[in-house]
């Protein structure tokens, strides 16, 4: 009585395959509006004029079916489609998402996909500083760029060619600093950090320069790369301002976009079920959009499901017991006594109408 407007499961794939690229072009236009609601409405990182972190990432998505349009073998060997992620390193809402064919490289597409990350994180009313961070498959020329033109600040994982392990070389024994790690005694540090200049790109009209932050570590005893070697190296290139031990802690935290990722293969990115291209990318919008919504009614209760996985969000508030029960003409939710979560659920319920209409 409640959901008398759920669709059949044929009936969503054939409207799903109607799809041209022209309209799921049009459809992107919904998450992101839905997106600029909830962060109007208090459902995201709060404070918009404040500074704010985007992660950046790309998953394979693996498939079965060998007639599906674009899913093809990548660098992991398995069959499949490889999607752009952006999102919120607070909140883990899903900022943007694009499907590409699996044999798509890293970083293929991340200028636009960045400009068009941007755009939507200002539209939806964020006018602080922004800080986009990515590993190694989104150092480019093009994405450093773009990030300086939309005065962004970056921080991405450099691969270490030979000028990176030269400079890195170059950084005297003086300029490492210890940080806290699970092989520290006190008498051998586990891990280290520091920092030194570096010019990206050199010898092109897109040579930046920028801070080379670096953390050595101990390899793990009894591993092959402790016969080879004493340390193991992890660099970033960076132009935010602050303190380095600081930054690289920060940098370290774009782990947290893989959480995000494990959520929506827990649920509607578990699988692309259609074989047409453009109806799988349909399906990852609405994917998108129901991860947001599950983050934004966690967000909502105001207790600590703010920052529960969808996964716990179902197990306590979409899958409440409770009794329809009519009575003077009226439909009533009676919801059982006692209910840990009745709080929770009844703030969320009644923030969700103040939800902007348009923005």
């Amino acid at each position: 009585e409640l959901f008398d407007q759920t669709r059949a499961p044929s009936t969503i794939g054939s409207w799903l395959r109607a799809f041209k690229w022209h309209n799921v072009r049009q459809f992107d236009a919904v998450p992101r509006e839905l997106l600029a609601r909830l962060w109007q409405a208090g459902a995201g990182p709060g404070d918009l004029t404040g500074p704010m972190t985007l992660d950046l990432d790309s998953t394979i998505v693996a498939v079965f079916g060998r007639g599906k349009q674009g899913a093809a073998f990548g660098y992991t060997k398995v069959r499949g489609y490889h999607p752009q992620l952006a999102t919120h390193a607070e909140t883990g809402q899903v900022l943007f998402s694009r499907l590409r064919g699996g044999s798509a490289g890293a970083a293929r597409g991340a200028k636009s996909f960045l400009t068009e990350t941007i755009s939507r994180v200002r539209s939806a009313g964020a006018t602080g500083e922004l800080t986009v961070r990515a590993d190694s498959a989104f150092y480019s020329k093009a994405v450093l760029g773009t990030a300086a033109k939309l005065g962004v600040r970056f921080s991405v994982t450099i691969r270490q060619d030979r000028k990176v392990r030269a400079a890195i070389d170059a950084i005297g024994e003086h300029a490492w600093a210890p940080i806290p790690y699970w092989l520290s005694s006190p008498e051998v540090s586990g891990a280290d950090v520091a920092e030194t200049t570096y010019t990206c790109f050199s010898g092109s009209k897109q040579a930046i320069t920028v801070r080379l932050i670096v953390r050595r570590v101990r390899p793990t005893p009894g591993s092959q790369l402790a016969l080879f070697t004493d340390w193991d190296y992890h660099a970033f290139v960076t132009d935010r301002l602050g303190d380095v031990l600081d930054l690289e802690a920060d940098h370290r935290r774009h782990a947290i976009v893989e959480q995000s990722i494990a959520e929506l293969k827990s649920a509607g990115l578990a699988h692309l079920p259609s074989g047409k291209f453009t109806a799988n990318a349909a399906w990852l919008a609405l994917s998108a959009m129901a991860h947001n919504l599950g983050r934004a009614v966690g967000a909502l209760t105001g207790t600590e499901l703010n920052r529960a996985t969808v996964a716990t969000l179902r197990r306590t508030l979409f899958t409440a017991p409770g009794r329809l029960v009519h009575s003077a003409r009226r439909l009533h939710l009676r919801l059982p006594q006692n209910w840990p979560w009745a709080e929770a659920f009844t703030t969320a319920l009644t923030a969700i109408p103040a939800i902007p209409a348009r923005c």
